[in-house]
C-alpha cells in the first residue's frame, strides 16, 4: 500500500543543561514538518542527555539533567527521556546512541534467539565485535517489512549540524553513517545558512535527501548557556523553561559560578579521543 506512512522516531542528543522550552519546541516543529509532508508518521520523541564523561564545561550531573528532562516531558504524550546514554561510564558517540535506539525498535524475529538473550545494556560490547550486525537482516525480509521498522532520525538545531565542521569533534565515517542510514532533522532559524553549510560539505551534499531542514518561523533564541548565565546572576528564568524545571533548579540550587567552572580546562571527550586517534 503506497499510502502507508513511514514511521519516524525523533532522537535528540545533547547536554540538556538544563532542558529549556526551546528543546521541547524542536520536537513539535519536527513533528509538524513530517506530518505536513504526508509521507511520515512521528510515533515517538526521545531525549537522551549526554553522560558526565562528556566533560563539557559547566555540565552538571547527569542525574539532575535527566530528572529535569523527565519533569519537562511528564505531560507530553509522545516525547520521553531515555537515560541509557547518560548512565554509561564512558562517553558514547552519537552514532552508537542512534544504533542502540534503532536496535530496540527491531522486531524480535529480526534477531535470532541468542541475541534476545543478551540484555540491552550489553549491546554496546556486542556491537564492537560485530559492527555490521544489523545490516544482513535487511536482505532476509525484503522491503515490505523494512518499512515497518521505524526510522530513528537525529533531531538537532543548526548549531549541531555546523559542529560537524569542527575538527576532531566528529568522525567522518560517523557523520556518513548518521546521514546515510538514519537521517537528520535540522531545525534552523528562518534565514539561517544551513543550506550553505550542506552545500559546502561533500558528505552532507551527497545525502542531502536524508537531511530534513525545518524552518523555525517563530524564532526562539533560548539557550541553556543563557539560562545558566541568568541563574548565576540571580535573574528570573520563568517562561524560558517549564515551571517544574525552574522549581527543581531552585530547590536544588543547581547553577552557580562554581558549577559553571566544572570541567574548566578539561578537553572535551570526543576531542581527546579523536585527537589521540589521529596521532596514532
Amino acid at each position: 500500500d503506497p499510502d502507508r506512512k513511514t514511521e519516524v522516531v525523533l532522537l535528540a542528543c545533547g547536554s540538556f543543561n538544563p532542558i529549556t522550552n526551546m528543546h521541547l519546541r524542536l520536537f513539535e516543529l519536527a513533528k509538524d514538518y513530517f506530518h505536513e509532508t504526508g509521507k511520515y508518521k512521528v510515533i515517538k520523541g526521545i531525549i537522551s542527555p549526554v553522560g558526565d564523561a562528556y566533560k563539557k564545561k559547566g555540565l552538571i550531573s547527569a542525574n539532575h539533567r535527566v530528572t529535569m528532562a523527565k519533569l519537562a516531558t511528564k505531560n507530553s504524550d509522545w516525547v520521553e527521556v531515555d537515560d541509557w546514554e547518560s548512565s554509561q561510564s564512558e562517553w558514547l558517540e552519537t552514532l552508537k546512541v542512534l544504533r542502540y535506539h534503532h536496535q530496540k525498535l527491531l522486531p524480535p524475529d529480526a534477531t535470532n534467539s541468542l541475541e534476545d538473550a543478551v540484555p540491552l545494556t550489553k549491546l554496546g560490547q556486542k556491537r564492537k565485535r560485530e559492527p555490521n550486525r544489523h545490516k544482513p537482516i535487511k536482505k532476509k525480509n525484503q522491503s515490505p517489512d523494512i518499512k515497518s521498522v521505524p526510522q530513528v532520525k537525529l533531531l538537532c538545531g543548526s548549531d549541531m549540524l555546523e559542529s560537524f565542521g569542527i575538527p576532531n569533534l566528529w568522525k567522518l565515517e560517523d557523520i556518513t553513517e548518521i546521514v546515510e542510514k538514519h537521517g537528520l532533522v535540522c531545525i534552523s532559524r528562518a534565514g539561517n545558512n544551513v543550506q550553505k553549510f550542506i552545500y559546502e560539505s561533500d558528505i552532507l551534499w551527497r545525502h542531502k535527501n536524508n537531511i530534513h531542514l525545518v524552518e523555525e518561523w517563530i524564532t526562539n533564541d533560548i539557550s541553556s548557556t543563557k539560562i545558566r548565565r541568568a541563574l548565576r546572576r540571580g535573574q528570573s528564568i520563568r517562561y524560558l523553561v517549564p515551571d517544574v524545571v525552574r522549581a527543581y533548579i531552585e530547590k536544588n540550587n543547581l547553577y552557580s559560578p562554581e558549577s559553571e567552572d566544572r570541567n574548566a580546562g578539561v578537553v572535551l571527550a570526543p576531542l581527546q579521543k579523536y585527537a589521540s586517534d589521529s596521532k596514532n
